[in-house]
């Protein structure tokens, strides 16, 4: 059976590939978003206040809405983790764990990251037994009880404001001087009674039991090292996962980041990338979104500028766009269900 055929295939389910998708498919191009995890890392996020149009919203809600106006344009979706690409003659050919392959014309990788270790003693040993790297989804695990989250970013200090809401105290513990946090975000922090920053703070060893029971510090807090803890959640950062685009050639910086330019192009024709898994500065899920956009638009010219595109050619359209024959596929799998 021939490997079915793309106009360009985005790596990645995330806010980033969502909208590129929504953007690649009301472009009409025959458009496949192959990812695990539909939604990414923003689905972990408790409250997102900072997304153009939305006040407030979700996580969840905003790749629902995401994913939903994708499949307006008739784009295909594959939960599934994209394991190897490689070039099929003009084309790009992708497996995936799945035991699936597709090939395409064009690429956009926007897979995202996976966070960071902390690296100390005691993290893999006592992972989901003490140690977390999610708030969201752990954090009422802890209702009562003494955690502490590791880092000093924005993030951090979300993550802080989720565990405050369960646990009885929260330490913020800080290598520097000060919590990098959003103004919005730091007035909360500062505001919460059960919330405490401790700078100048490395955590050496994580210990205890069958759970975690304390943690190690490099310099003293209130005369001693060692802090009694129940939970440990690392907010450090994140590393990109970029591994799939360096295998075919794609540059990346020092830091593993895909390098782009600022029409989301990679160093390989036909090539593209958005997102956290790219080297711009300010990551959010609207910078991602933008990045994204741009990808599916270059993916387009060079798709219309290398020959046709596939959906111009498909028998389904019948002269009709993408959202139309998307209505009418619904509209038919409905009245089924009727009969």
């Amino acid at each position: 059976m021939p490997t079915e055929l793309y106009d360009t295939i985005i790596l990645g389910a995330g806010c980033a590939g969502l909208a590129g998708a929504m953007y690649a498919g009301r472009l009409a191009l025959k458009t496949l978003v192959i990812g695990e995890s539909v939604g990414g890392t923003i689905i972990l996020t408790d409250l997102v206040e900072n997304y153009p149009g939305f006040k407030r919203l979700t996580g969840m809600e905003l790749a629902n809405k995401l994913k939903e106006h994708a499949l307006e344009y008739g784009i295909s979706m594959e939960e599934d983790r994209a394991e190897k690409v490689e070039k099929a003659g003009k084309n790009w050919r992708v497996h995936t764990l799945g035991g699936k392959s597709f090939e395409s014309k064009t690429l956009i990788f926007a897979l995202g990251t996976e966070w960071k270790k902390l690296g100390v003693p005691g993290e893999k040993e006592f992972a989901n037994k003490g140690v977390h790297y999610c708030a969201l989804c752990d954090g009422a695990f802890y209702k009562g009880k003494t955690v502490a989250i590791v880092g000093g970013s924005d993030s951090a200090a979300k993550d802080a404001l989720v565990l405050a809401q369960y646990a009885k105290k929260v330490y913020i513990l800080y290598r520097g001087e000060q919590i990098r946090a959003e103004p919005p975000n730091m007035r909360r922090v500062q505001a919460a009674q059960n919330i405490e920053v401790v700078p100048f703070t490395n955590v050496l060893k994580i210990d205890g039991d069958k759970f975690v029971r304390k943690v190690e510090l490099d310099r003293a807090y209130n005369g001693s090292k060692t802090l009694p803890m129940d939970g440990v959640f690392v907010a450090i950062g994140h590393i990109p996962l970029s591994q799939l685009a360096t295998a075919i050639g794609v540059k990346t910086n020092a830091k593993g980041e895909i390098v782009i330019d600022r029409e989301a192009k990679t160093n390989l024709p036909g090539v593209f990338a958005a997102g956290d898994v790219v080297d711009t500065v300010f990551k959010q899920a609207i910078t991602g979104v933008g990045e994204a956009v741009l990808a599916a638009y270059g993916a387009y010219m060079f798709v219309k500028e290398n020959g046709e595109v596939l959906t111009a050619n498909d028998p389904r359209y019948n002269g009709k766009n993408p959202k139309e024959m998307a209505h009418d596929e619904k509209k038919s799998a409905q009245e089924k269900l009727k009969r």
